[in-house]
């Protein structure tokens, strides 16, 4: 154990000695080894942070749960919107039948949602976002209520002129968003409602999703008043039971939903079934082809630094030729010659991977600060990186350190 801490020693100094003695030439050559682990770590990093965020909207739109609409999500650039523009929208009523006919389900709710204004005195906020819910929307969609109380039975089933209030449209309407619950504003068409409850801030979704800072929340019954339920985006959310899988459950709704609409076994489903938990299957891939982009590039960029530490090595070799005659002669063996140049070439490789980490650090504090996304890196991305480090510098250095332990004592010796 002694003897390993003593090459361990003697190689750090070396590496050392060869950095102070050569700054630019080191720096110069470690560089494509400090942009390899650069674009390795800032790859998986941003990877990593904006896979885990994305999932977390996703999570959001509902674990388990089903939406039916009109519409199919996520149909890319070639659509066929036209086949389903003249389908029915979903409504109340096919909602209340579907908590007969759907055994699998855990909870049924119904959403409908549009755009438009609040205001309170002479301040208006345009462009928020209405949600008419039902009462297992929570169940659902769970909201972080900060101040005050989100909808309560009693608001649903009298369709009371309450509203739940989005962090961001309390701020911007009243200054300081704690201010809200309490208030009286004006929605669309004129309508007060009193603001019961503020919702704790939440981001923003890389995804879309629901955007509670900048939306109200109200009963179902009371939106109707506001808007037509047909031409309002409705939407049935349905969450499968923790025990049911997802395909009886698509099932389940494929059966109840052509049974209520009264299909006949010819005629195609007039309705869509979205699959949330899809969507994060789907992002999966997504961020595994950009995980393979970022590891091309970053390869090409070690094995750059790879020669540039082999250079290195090389001239070291060539410059202690001498030393290693001496050494050779007072006993050293192959193997730790050998050992201490690998070492010192798996080193510097070290030294160029702080250089890209120092760089990735820097720039992950920039972006948080300026775009306010938190890139974080992950402590297996570190492992990665410094393991990485040591192969690329073992096998950059493997044909210099060889010739080294293979050199005769005399004639290196003599060399000089």
């Amino acid at each position: 154990m002694r003897r390993v801490l003593e090459i361990l020693g003697n190689s750090l100094n070396l590496t050392w000695q060869e950095f102070r003695s050569h700054k630019i030439r080191t720096l110069l050559s470690l560089t494509g080894v400090a942009f390899g682990i650069f674009c390795i770590i800032s790859v998986l990093a941003t990877v990593d942070s904006l896979e885990f965020q994305v999932q977390k909207d996703i999570k959001a739109l509902g674990t388990n749960t089903i939406y039916i609409d009109k519409w199919v999500y996520g149909g890319g650039p070639d659509y066929p919107w036209w086949r389903y523009v003249k389908r029915p929208a979903p409504s109340y009523e096919e909602m209340l039948l579907l908590k007969q006919k759907v055994p699998a389900a855990a909870n049924i709710a119904m959403n409908i949602s549009t755009n438009a204004y609040v205001g309170y005195g002479e301040d208006v906020v345009t462009g928020v976002n209405y949600y008419g819910i039902t009462d297992e929307f929570i169940n659902i969609q769970p909201v972080d209520i900060e101040l005050g109380r989100y909808l309560q039975p009693a608001d649903y089933d009298y369709s009371a002129d309450v509203v739940v209030m989005g962090y961001t449209v309390a701020e911007t309407l009243f200054g300081k968003a704690e201010k809200a619950p309490g208030k009286t504003v004006v929605l669309k068409s004129g309508k007060r409602a009193l603001v019961v409850g503020l919702i704790k801030k939440q981001g923003k979704s890389f995804v879309g999703g629901w955007e509670y800072d900048n939306s109200v929340l109200m009963p179902l019954g009371f939106m109707k008043e506001m808007v037509r339920e047909k031409t309002s985006n409705p939407i049935i959310m349905v969450q499968g039971r923790e025990s049911v899988p997802m395909a009886q459950l698509r099932d389940e709704l494929t059966g109840a939903m052509r049974s209520i609409r009264k299909l006949k076994p010819t005629q195609e489903d007039d309705f869509a079934l979205n699959d949330i938990d899809a969507f994060s299957s789907f992002a999966d891939e997504i961020f595994g082809g950009i995980n393979k982009g970022g590891w091309f590039i970053a390869i090409l960029s070690l094995v750059v630094g790879m020669f540039g530490v082999a250079n290195i090595m090389f001239v070291t070799v060539r410059e202690r030729t001498p030393q290693i005659g001496l050494k050779k002669a007072i006993g050293a063996k192959r193997s730790v010659i050998l050992t201490e140049f690998l070492l010192e070439s798996a080193f510097l490789c070290i030294m160029g991977g702080l250089l890209g980490l120092i760089v990735v650090f820097a720039l992950t504090l920039a972006s948080t600060a300026i775009f306010g996304f938190t890139v974080f890196i992950a402590p297996k991305i570190l492992i990665l990186a410094i393991s990485l480090c040591i192969i690329v510098g073992v096998l950059a250095g493997i044909i210099p350190a060889s010739i080294a332990a293979r050199m005769d004592p005399v004639v290196a010796i003599r060399s000089k």
